[in-house]
This record gives structure tokens, C-alpha cells and sequence, in this order.
């Protein structure tokens, strides 16, 4: 175990929990890195969009990853869309969250094994238990998914705190008993955080009363939802930009209590180790529960991909060979195929085939061949795999490599570490017939379009900076910002911190900006605030065109969402 001085931060909302947290992962791993905590967790609202980022950041940054979910739960059924009140008319400020709609609960992944359960519990609640913005889960599900998963009472939404706000003292032990029959003992902690929040002490001498009767572990976490504590304002005027409110308006809503930053171990073990001993001390033995989970990504791409049909006694590859022989004696009208397209079709076939990708190549073949038997307009295929005389046989491309000395290599070697890329273009009027194809022609667990984010640019930060602050006018101080900012380079203008950061390589094109900071306070107001709001994640949104397609369904390998506008997967 890490030194007993130290201290992990479990619940943490990255900028993945949107317009909610700005812990942004790459600012997360470099303050817990200087602070030499050995690990650090990811607790975003509802979603686990930001798994994979914050996985490779912190495994780059010698930062243990541990990967969870601050969940919404059902108060009852997750297929129960009504709103559940569990106290009187009069205790509403202390019921059930978003008027009846959810409760919190804080989960983490053990292992390999806890991380697929939460990405398909995760993904579950979308399919099944989404109310308004809310994908909520339940106890029945989890109860089926528990393995390897280490859970918490939660923030002050959770079931237990909120019973115990209602006076409900009999109803949070029960829950706090059944969670602790899910999950297993050693397995559900008490988790204590202090904000100064009314909410947060009134009901503490009750929680730790069922600790103490449940012997459930305490567990001390911050909620952190930004890494400094110079970023509490901007993360005020993050909520004022979801909320559509200004940091003047009185009925805005913000963060009661203060302090929800990575604090430092010190800090926290100032703030607990006098009251709840243990409290500090458990983050530490989680952490070191914590195994790695490695393997979820270190799975080949080939290793997840569907299996192309082939005919009885073929293998993918003696199939992909046939293939490309037979496109080969077509492209050439029946006439002898040259001896250096056979000898080039049976070298990039090994290379195929060594790397594990004669079912991809056979699949891509199957899909073009079916958009073209029903008139579907199909590109004649770019970048560089028109290097590829295997994708020209299979009339994948349209373009002969031989003839245009095109290198197979700039597409794929026995070196080159990542996947083959085929772009591929469908007519935009029937792009659905063709996702509606593989769905039905592979299985529509294993496809779905794939989710993107967009982020917070340096111009609408400024824009959303100025109309927090100064409401409506704050437009025309942005508006002055933004017409002296270095011109944009390929469609991107440089970052915020460039101006005034002397080692930027844009740093000396900025100096009508840099005065024009130095010289106005509203205009330095509005910079401050704008930097910590840049890089944000705003929305989720689909991709214009990537589709991804597995072998085994999608909700066991990775998070899923189902979009509320149409019920697309995502």
C-alpha cells in the first residue's frame, strides 16, 4: 500500500461529465503526478465517454486509471418512468433528485472483468432506464452485472443519505444493507465528503451510525469537479453556460459550499483523519484492489471483428485468395493475368493475412457489392488504400496501384502497429440503407454508429465568458477580442493560453490581443474566464460517417447510448 500520508481521489468529474465537471484529464493526471498520488479515479455523471482518454492519459502518466461512473439510479424500477416522491410535500428540498427522477451512486471498477460490467450497465441505462436527460439504472441489473464492481453510498443524492434527510433512518439502513448483499462486503463503502453543505452534515452521525452497524468501510472523496482551486470561477460560469444564466442572476443554479477541487493529501487528511480514521486510508487500499485493465485494450482489432461467411472448406484467407484471383481475371477481361499482379496479390495476401485482416477485407468486398446491386452510388475509393491491388481485385478501389506505382506499404506492413483504412463512399441520400444492411446482415447488436464530442472553441468560449458575466453587451467586448486574435491557421485559432504564454509558438502574433488584455478589466475578466471554459466538452453528437461493427455485442465490449431524439446506437 502507498504511504499512509497519501491520499487517491476517487470521485472525479472529467470534462466528460458535459457542462458539468472541467477536470480535464490531461490537467488531472499533471496535478496528481505533482502531488505523487499513485492513482486517481473517474466518476462522470451517468456516462463513461471519457474511459478511454483517461485510461491511456494516466497509464502514459504512471498514474494508476481507475474507471467508474457516478450513476443515476431509479428510486424504483429503471422501466418506472413516473417521478417518486418518498417523503411529505413539505421535506421536497430534501427528496428524491430532479423532482422524483433519480438518486446517485458512486461506482468504481475493480478489474478487466467490473469495467465490462459497468460499460454495459452504463449502456443499459440508456437503453432501458432513460428519463428526460437521465439514463438511469436499478438494483435488479446491477445485482446481475456486480462482479468486480466496488460501490458507495454516494454523494448526498444517494438512496441512503436521502432517506436519511427524510428522518427515514430504518428505510437508508435497508438500502444500505441490500447494496452491501449486491456488491459483497469489502465491496460497499461509506463515502463522506465535506463541502460545508448542510446536506452533507446533518445526516453524518446517522450514516456513520449504519457504518457501524453494517461494518461498511468509510471512504473520504471530494466531488471534485475542476483540478485547481483558482478554477472555481469558471466552473461557476460552466454551469451559467448549461443553465442559460448569468453569474448576476440570484436564482441561478450553482455549487453550494466550496472546495471542490483536487485537493492535496495534507488538505484532506487535515480535513478527516481526526473524525473518520480509516476514511483516507481506504482510498489507498482501493487503489491498490485496483487491477489493471490492460487487457480490454490491448485486444487486437482483428480479435474483435465479425468472421467473414466463406464456403464449406474454405478458411477467410484461401476464400480472400480465391477472390482476389477471380477480380484479378476480370480486371484483365479473361486474358492472362501478368505474373507481377500474381506475385503482388500473393504478397499483400500474406501481409493480410499475418496481421488478421482477410475477414475485413472480404467484408468491406461484401459491403460495396451489395450498395452497388441496388443502385447505390459507391466512390471509387480514396486514400491509401488505393496502394492496395487486393482492394482493386475486389473492386473495392478503382484505381490499379501497378499502373499508377502505388506502394501497398503506405496501407499496411508487417510493421505498421495500427488497422487498415478503407475509405469508403456511400450517397448521402441512402447512407441508412446501408447501416439498415449490416444491422440486419451481422446482427444489429454489433453495429452502431459512432459518437462525437464537441467542444468548447476559443471564439465561443470568449462569447460565453463575456454573456455570463455581462450579460447581453459582453457580446460586443467579445466581439472586440475576437477581431485582434491572430488569424485562424487551417481553421484553428490559437489556443487561449497561447497569448500570454511566452514558449507558445503563436505567442508573438498575439500582442494586439495581449495589450488589449492588460490595458481593459472587463476584457481580462472575460479572458480569465474563457480559458478555463475552452476545450470543454459541450455536446455529444454522431459522427457524419463512421460505423463500427463487432463480433461479440456491442454492450459487452464497449459504452453504448442510445440517442433520445431517434434511438439510434451510438
Amino acid at each position: 500500500m502507498a504511504k499512509k500520508s497519501s491520499f487517491v481521489h476517487l470521485h472525479n468529474h472529467t470534462e466528460y461529465s458535459m457542462l458539468d465537471g472541467m477536470a480535464k484529464i490531461d490537467m488531472l493526471a499533471d496535478q496528481v503526478n505533482r502531488q505523487s498520488m499513485p492513482a486517481v479515479g473517474i466518476t462522470d455523471h451517468g456516462n463513461m465517454y471519457g474511459s478511454n482518454a483517461f485510461y491511456r492519459r494516466m497509464t502514459e502518466a504512471g498514474v494508476k486509471p481507475i474507471i467508474g461512473i457516478e450513476s443515476y439510479l431509479a428510486p424504483e424500477s429503471r422501466f418506472n418512468k413516473s417521478r417518486i416522491r418518498w417523503g411529505e410535500p413539505h421535506q421536497k428540498s430534501d427528496d428524491v433528485s430532479a423532482s422524483g427522477a433519480y438518486l446517485h451512486q458512486t461506482m468504481l471498477a475493480e478489474n478487466a472483468t467490473g469495467l465490462r460490467n459497468l460499460f454495459y450497465l452504463s449502456s443499459m441505462a440508456s437503453y432501458e432506464g432513460q428519463l428526460g436527460k437521465w439514463p438511469r439504472m436499478d438494483a435488479d441489473i446491477i445485482a446481475e452485472r456486480a462482479e468486480g464492481i466496488i460501490a458507495t453510498t454516494g454523494c448526498p443524492s444517494g438512496d441512503v443519505q436521502t432517506r436519511l434527510r427524510l428522518g427515514q433512518f430504518d428505510e437508508a439502513l435497508e438500502a444500505a444493507a441490500m447494496w452491501q448483499d449486491i456488491y459483497g462486503r469489502d465491496n460497499y463503502f461509506l463515502e463522506l465528503m465535506d463541502h460545508g453543505l448542510d446536506i452533507e452534515t446533518r445526516v453524518r452521525s446517522e450514516l456513520l451510525e449504519i457504518g457501524r452497524k453494517l461494518d461498511l468501510p468509510p471512504l473520504v472523496t471530494n466531488d471534485c469537479h475542476y483540478v485547481l482551486e483558482s478554477q472555481a470561477q469558471a466552473h461557476e460560469a460552466m454551469l451559467c453556460v448549461q443553465t442559460g444564466k448569468t453569474l448576476h442572476d440570484e436564482d441561478r443554479f450553482k455549487f453550494d459550499g466550496s472546495g471542490y477541487y483536487i485537493k492535496t493529501a495534507e488538505q484532506m487528511r487535515d480535513l478527516w483523519d481526526s473524525t473518520v480514521p480509516d476514511g483516507c486510508d481506504n482510498t489507498l487500499w482501493i487503489a491498490e484492489r485496483v487491477q489493471d485493465y490492460g487487457e480490454i485494450w490491448e485486444e487486437h482489432p482483428h480479435d474483435r471483428m465479425p468472421v467473414a461467411d466463406v464456403p464449406e472448406g474454405y478458411t477467410p484467407t484461401s476464400w480472400l485468395h480465391h477472390e482476389v484471383m477471380v477480380g484479378l481475371e476480370d480486371r484483365f477481361h479473361g486474358q492472362q493475368v501478368p505474373q507481377e499482379y500474381i506475385d503482388r496479390a500473393e504478397y499483400e495476401i500474406s501481409v493480410i493475412d499475418m496481421k488478421g485482416y482477410p475477414s475485413y477485407f472480404l467484408i468491406v468486398a461484401e459491403i460495396i457489392k451489395h450498395a452497388r446491386s441496388i443502385g447505390i452510388w459507391v466512390g471509387p475509393g480514396r486514400g491509401s488504400a488505393a496502394g492496395a491491388l487486393v482492394a482493386y481485385a475486389l473492386t473495392v478501389t478503382n484505381i490499379d496501384p501497378i499502373e499508377h506505382g502505388l506502394l501497398f506499404e503506405r496501407f499496411l506492413n508487417p510493421e505498421r502497429p495500427s488497422a487498415p483504412d478503407i475509405d469508403i463512399d456511400f450517397d448521402d441520400r441512402r447512407r441508412g440503407e446501408m447501416i439498415r444492411y449490416a444491422a440486419e446482415r451481422w446482427g444489429e447488436d454489433k453495429i452502431a454508429q459512432v459518437i462525437t464530442f464537441g467542444t468548447v472553441k476559443t471564439k465561443q468560449a470568449l462569447k460565453d465568458s463575456a454573456r455570463v458575466q455581462f450579460g447581453q453587451p459582453g457580446y460586443q467586448i467579445a466581439d472586440r477580442i475576437a477581431k485582434v486574435l491572430p488569424p485562424a491557421i487551417m481553421a484553428k485559432d490559437i489556443p487561449l493560453k497561447g497569448i500570454t504564454d511566452p514558449e507558445h509558438e503563436r505567442y508573438n502574433e498575439a500582442g494586439e490581443v495581449r495589450a488589449l488584455i492588460e490595458t481593459d478589466p472587463d476584457v481580462r475578466k472575460i479572458y480569465d474566464t474563457a480559458r478555463g471554459l475552452e476545450g470543454v466538452v459541450r455536446q455529444a453528437g454522431v459522427h457524419a460517417c463512421a460505423v463500427i461493427m463487432s463480433a461479440q455485442p456491442l454492450l459487452e465490449c464497449i459504452p453504448m447510448w442510445k440517442r433520445p431524439a431517434d434511438g439510434a446506437l451510438i
